[in-house]
Parts: structure tokens; sequence; C-alpha cells
């Protein structure tokens, strides 16, 4: 079976868990979470950073960050993970789920706009596929209704909006090194802070309400509890694990995207022909090669896709069911048709990427899709 995910180990992650195990300080904000806090402080824009034990955390932090009540209304994408909702309802949130664009699974700039109101506090966009959504139109509304921006770049390292690095836009924003992300730790966030008058809170919520963090610098004679907070921090163990991952950043983002390209450029024909659309990349937006999806034609020939794929042992998979018509929230949802989130929810698949993923492999799925979609002539 081909899988669709395979972790890869750059080759330093044993040597560095055990230099942080030797060192005797394995909690969180030790040596290794300064170093990756400074890689991507230095590297990629952000004010500030603070590691967490999930990209969830980070957004749970953003929630805690802008005083989210209830009465409150958050704007999202309906086409996420949950913990982009979560993250915001556990704080007393009115959920408004907006419609992704029609050409491509981000969160359409329109619908957002419609569902702006007074009580409107907080907008998440989130960055399908590491494929910036269309952010100068999404800050203007922030920026003319007093509406904070977070960034929920969890599959976006390293991707761009023009210039600009994804997770730099925002007033927060979040990334994930889960075992399925590009870098990993097994489990793992970041909390990127733009934002200045979020950074000293933010370290205080992080570590668990406390100031601890200035006790340690040297800037308070002791610390206490002096605000909301809840235990935030990653392990140092995993912070060094990351460490060895983030060194060969540049090694992995190149053999993704290489992975993801070939993809692109061989399935062309493929689309030409069937009722398939390959990711529409905008003029503004960059590729991180963190997944290549498809979609086709309706929820029944992703179904039998799917089957077909595994039978001849590749493992590719669906992705988000949309989070308004969830067991969850359908019967609180009172918001209009989101037709494009459920285009994708039923119709798209991702096919498997990773770094170790050979082109001989690859060439074998795409030898397969053409067969199955052949056979449905």
């Amino acid at each position: 079976m081909i899988p669709f995910n395979k972790p890869y180990l750059s080759g330093k992650e044993l040597f560095y868990i055990a230099k942080a195990v030797e060192s005797g300080s394995t909690s969180g904000n030790s040596f290794y979470t300064k170093r990756v806090h400074e890689f991507f402080n230095s590297n990629f824009n952000f004010n500030k950073s603070l590691l967490t034990t999930s990209c969830t955390d980070a957004l749970e932090m953003s929630a805690i960050l802008a005083n989210i009540k209830p009465g409150d209304e958050v704007i999202i994408p309906s086409y996420t993970f949950v913990s982009t909702a979560n993250a915001f309802i556990l704080r007393g949130a009115t959920i408004k789920f907006a419609d992704s664009c029609e050409n491509n699974p981000n969160v359409d700039v329109e619908s957002i706009a419609s569902l702006i109101t007074k009580n409107t506090k907080v907008i998440v966009v989130v960055h399908y596929a590491g494929v910036a959504c269309n952010m100068d139109p999404i800050q203007k509304l922030c920026i003319d209704n007093d509406i904070l921006l977070v960034e929920d770049a969890a599959q976006a390292i390293c991707s761009k909006y023009k210039d600009k690095y994804l997770g730099s836009i925002g007033d927060l924003a979040s990334f994930s090194f889960h075992e399925t992300k590009n870098i990993v730790c097994g489990e793992g966030g970041l909390l990127a802070i733009n934002n200045k008058i979020f950074e000293e809170r933010a370290e205080i919520i992080w570590e668990k309400g406390t100031n601890r963090s200035s006790f340690f610098r040297g800037e308070v004679d002791k610390y206490g509890w002096v605000d909301l907070g809840s235990s935030f921090l990653l392990s140092d163990i995993l912070a060094a694990y990351l460490f060895a991952q983030v060194e060969n950043l540049d090694d992995i983002q190149n053999k993704r995207i290489s992975i993801w390209n070939y993809y692109n450029d061989n399935l062309k024909e493929l689309s030409n022909n069937y009722d398939i659309s390959l990711p529409e990349i905008p003029n503004y937006a960059t590729v991180n090669g963190h997944l290549f999806y498809i979609v086709v034609e309706n929820e029944d020939i992703r179904n039998k896709l799917l089957k077909y794929l595994k039978e001849k042992g590749i493992h590719a998979v669906f992705h988000y069911l949309s989070l308004h018509k969830s067991p969850f929230f359908k019967d609180k949802y009172k918001g209009s048709t989101l037709s494009n989130v459920e285009k994708f929810s039923e119709r798209l698949v991702r096919l498997p990427l990773y770094y170790e993923l050979t082109q001989s492999q690859q060439d074998y799925i795409i030898s397969e899709l053409a067969l199955f979609f052949k056979s449905k002539l």
C-alpha cells in the first residue's frame, strides 16, 4: 500500500532529543523551544512566536487574546477542521460560517462580507492546502469594521501571499506540526503574534496565566497568577524533534513542491479529457507542497475512485465534511446554503504526498487514475 502520508525524519531528531534529556531541562520554554522561536521570528517576520502543544491550542490562545465572550460573533469558513470553530465556541462565541470560493476551497471574500454585523469580533481565514486566501480585501474588511484577523495557517508553512509569508499578516496566526504536516514533531503547534498589543498577554496565557517568563528574565522579583491561562507550552523534547526538522526545512519544502509539481504537470491531460479539476493557484499565492487534490464530478464518483485506488494499493482520502452540516452544528445552523463548501466536501480527493514518495510511485498513481476515468466512459 502506498500510504497517504509518511512522516519524514531528517536525521538529527533523536540526537537533539537526547541532548534535551541530558540537559535536565525538558519542560516547555527551554533551550530548543527558544531555538525554534528564534528560527520562526527571524525567517518569517513574526513579531513573537510561542510553541504550543497543538495548532488547536494556538487557536484557543487566540480566542482568549481576542477576549471572546457570549454574544460575540466569529466568522470562519465551513470547509475547515473542527478546531477552527471549537477554539471560539469554547469561549462562548456565535459562529458564522462562510462559503468557499467557486474554484478553490479557500474562504470567499464576498461570503465573509455578507456575514459581518456590529457583533463581529474576529474573522478567521484558513489557507487551505497551503494556498493563500485573498488577504488584501479581507484585511480591508477587518480594518473598516474594527475586527481582529486570525490566520489558521496550519497547512501553510513557507507559503506566501504576494511577498508576505502566511502567518505574518493577521493579528494572530496558528501553525500545526502534526505528523501529517510538512514539518512535524508528532503533535505540536505555534502561535505567531504580529500585533504587538498581544505580545505580553500571550506569554502570560501560555504560562498558565502567570508572569513566570518575566520572572525568569529578571523583570519581576516573583511571579504569580495574573490572568487566564493554561498549560499551552510544548515540551522541549518535542521542540528538539522540531528543531531537527526546521534545520532541514528548505530540503523538505523543495522535495514536497517537486512532488506537487509532478502531479500537477502529469495530470493536466487527464483533467483536460475528463471532468476533473486540479488545484487552482491564484496569481497572488504560492505552493508549499502540503497536499495535492483533485475535484471530481460528484460524490458517487469520489467514493468509487477511493475504493478503486484502495484496491490498487493506493491510500487516497477525502477531506473536511462541512462544519455547518455536522451532527454537532446542523440543528444550530440558520444561514444560507453554502454550495461551494458542499461541493468540495463531496467531491475532493487528496492524493498521497510525502517526502519519500518516489516518482515511480507517482507514475503508478497517475496511471491508475487514468485507468479509472477511462473505464467510466
